[in-house]
């Protein structure tokens, strides 16, 4: 984890922010493919109906919705994979920092190893596969955001960007609900890609959501009430994306499920539905990144507060030495 005197290059981190936005294009058409179920709207990897992908005619299938989504999901995993090379480039000719250049690295290997999978789903026309490159994709983009992050100014030159050594840290027990928060979403990320792809664990799904809403809120207040500036934009996060993950997951229920006590049908695949599910699957990919977020900024805290200070362990000395 860097620390406060290092500098990375500022081109490295608007490129390492750029990517976040590129990571985005994939991950939202990949939700609109799952939705569509157009996963499979081509029976061939890496080839298109037998064509080299980036010249197979993609607009001449503007009115089939499930070939036009599942080749432009190719399209955009092309984008990121160019966008990832890229920034493991700029790593390699403008910073020093091992670190940066290793993880840039680390974000190109995801980016091949999420292509694969991919393929691989297609060719073995593997549902379990398409849930775990959805799960992948969302750990991938929490990856790029730390990474943006970690090269940021704020993070890298001064210790209170974090927290102010003056201010008491989190206390244990919050400090592992926080951390374990990630853990806690990811599992419930796994239960909503079984009930989406695979039509089982709905009823865990819920009570899973329950669990995560309940602990979410928890550490939420628990960093609003913290004197660290940045813990306090921390919480704000988690709790903005759990209010929109529980707000879209309730229309993504209503436009998918009938709820026959309230009198409501539900309209299967039309738009709003749609929009709802495939929103939902990024809301739950936005909350995991603000959980991640938050654990990465306790995690620092606590190990500079588990550390003595210069001066504490100066004046300790001088004491033994009057001793």
């Amino acid at each position: 984890m860097p620390t406060e005197s290092e500098q990375v290059d500022p081109l490295v981190h608007r490129f390492a922010v750029a990517t976040c936005f590129v990571a985005l294009l994939p991950i939202g058409i990949g939700t609109l493919v799952t939705t569509l179920r157009a996963g499979m709207a081509f029976t061939d990897w890496p080839t298109s109906d037998g064509q080299n992908m980036l010249l197979y005619p993609w607009l001449n299938d503007l009115k089939h919705t499930d070939r036009f989504t599942e080749h432009g999901h190719r399209l955009a995993g092309m984008v990121i994979g160019l966008t990832s090379i890229v920034l493991v480039t700029l790593a390699f000719l403008r910073e020093r920092l091992l670190w940066v250049r290793w993880f840039s690295i680390a974000i190109l290997i995801a980016v091949i190893g999420q292509g694969l999978l991919g393929g691989a789903r297609v060719l073995m026309d593997a549902s379990l596969l398409a849930m775990v490159h959805s799960i992948t994709g969302a750990l991938f983009f929490a990856m790029c955001v730390a990474f943006a992050m970690l090269t940021s100014r704020q993070w890298t030159t001064s210790r209170k960007s974090i927290s102010d050594q003056d201010h008491s840290p989190l206390s244990l027990p919050a400090s592992v609900l926080v951390i374990a928060l990630p853990f806690l979403v990811l599992m419930q990320y796994w239960l909503g890609g079984m009930f989406r792809h695979m039509g089982r664990m709905m009823f865990e799904h819920l009570a899973g959501a329950g669990i995560v809403a309940l602990t979410g809120m928890a550490c939420a207040i628990l960093l609003l009430r913290s004197e660290s500036k940045v813990l306090r934009r921390s919480g704000t996060g988690i709790l903005l994306a759990l209010l929109l993950q529980l707000g879209l997951g309730t229309g993504a229920w209503l436009t998918k499920l009938n709820v026959p006590w309230l009198g409501w049908v539900a309209s299967t695949g039309s738009l709003s539905s749609v929009v709802f599910r495939s929103m939902h699957t990024i809301g739950g990919m936005l909350l995991l990144t603000a959980a991640v977020l938050a654990a990465v900024h306790v995690a620092r805290q606590l190990s500079w507060h588990s550390v003595p200070s210069p001066l504490t362990l100066e004046g300790s000395v001088s004491e033994e030495g009057l001793a």
